[in-house]
């Protein structure tokens, strides 16, 4: 049956022209011809912008992502200001497990802190699937935003299983991920069944996402990077090819992404993704060759040469749309989150700058 009324995918035959669609930025993720090459950033949605911090004033963060009207309001706030060519859902890669029951909260200037750290399998069975019911705030939130934003898409997002795990085995943040590999390594079983349950939860997040209307979603490893290639192979590429392969028949572009990932590229293009994002240390067009012909790519500006002097800025954004051009599909973006510090005028000018190089000639 037919659901989507927003140009992002018909469930039952081939997408809509017109819409989100067509955009730019799906175009580019389906790795087709568009008009420019499209660009957002991760973590466009707050941080840097003096709008945000002052509607989040006195608000916690996961309030602030149980707010349908405060995410939209948070969403739309860099499509306005910087004109970007996709708006990011504003959530955090941690609302799905507090709704799968995890006592948790997200603490101003340390990230998110589990009450009881997860690592026995009774700290397994305590995390419930989740149901629409269960985020139904966020079903809400982005079937306002795709209303808002017409022919911008929206891209809707979640953590990858590592990253989640490794937050509740932690505790919270890690430098080093020991608790986490201790457990991997020690007690595989424990951990395949802890990685089941949150690629589950994912995936189910995802879907309240794709059937409310977003164009495209992200899912994001943010700590792959600390595995090596085989253990990456066997602790992890199973469970993102669970989320990511269940998504395969909702008709919407699906990014992988992680930071320091430059020898799990090929594996993450592997789990099904139709996008892999690329963070800075990895030049595109070497990247390119790891991930292959199939997949488009996503990135790459170092987020800390937005607080250069603009020439260096200029000289860097035409670099990586330089190399961006071996892909069969570019989107230009950071190579991981906007710095609290960035100057807002700086990602404006940055978006301009990009769709001015990489205009092309209408046919």
């Amino acid at each position: 049956m037919t659901t989507d009324t927003t140009g992002t995918a018909a469930r039952d035959g081939e997408p809509r022209r017109g819409g989100p669609v067509d955009s730019p930025f799906v175009r580019a993720c389906r790795r087709e011809d568009g008009p420019h090459t499209p660009v957002w950033f991760m973590r466009q949605a707050g941080r840097s912008l003096p709008e945000y911090r002052e509607i989040r004033k006195n608000v916690g963060m996961l309030e602030s992502c149980r707010r349908p009207d405060l995410v939209a309001e948070i969403t739309l706030q860099p499509v306005r200001r910087h004109r970007v060519d996709a708006a990011i859902l504003f959530s955090d890669i941690v609302v799905p497990v507090a709704a799968a029951g995890v006592d948790l909260d997200i603490v101003a200037g340390t990230g998110p802190v589990v009450a009881e750290p997860v690592r026995t399998p009774a700290d397994v069975e305590r995390i419930r699937p989740i149901s629409r019911d269960d985020v139904s705030y966020v079903d809400s939130a982005v079937r306002l935003l795709v209303a808002e934003l017409g022919d911008t898409p929206l891209i809707g997002f979640a953590g990858a299983p590592f990253t989640l795990a490794s937050y509740l085995v932690e505790g919270g943040p890690s430098r080093t991920h020991a608790r986490t590999k201790a457990l991997m390594y020690g007690e595989p079983e424990l951990w395949h069944a802890l990685c089941v349950r949150l690629a589950e939860v994912t995936l189910s997040f995802l879907r309240v996402q794709v059937d409310a209307g977003v164009s495209a979603v992200q899912l994001f490893d943010s700590w792959a990077g600390a595995l090596s290639e085989a253990d990456y192979r066997r602790y992890v590429l199973p469970h993102s090819t669970k989320v990511l392969s269940g998504l395969a028949d909702a008709g919407v572009p699906r990014i992988h992404f992680g930071v320091g990932t430059a020898e799990l590229l090929g594996e993450m293009g592997e789990a099904g993704a139709d996008v892999v994002g690329v963070d800075w240390r990895t030049p595109l067009d070497v990247a390119t060759r790891r991930i292959g012909a199939d997949k488009a790519v996503q990135g790459n500006l170092d987020p800390a040469v937005l607080l250069a002097p603009w020439p260096v800025v200029e000289a860097e954004v035409r670099r990586i749309l330089a190399e961006g051009r071996s892909a069969p599909g570019h989107v230009f973006n950071l190579g991981h989150g906007v710095l609290p510090e960035t100057d807002p005028d700086v990602l404006t000018r940055v978006v301009a700058l990009v769709h001015e190089v990489s205009a092309r000639p209408a046919e």
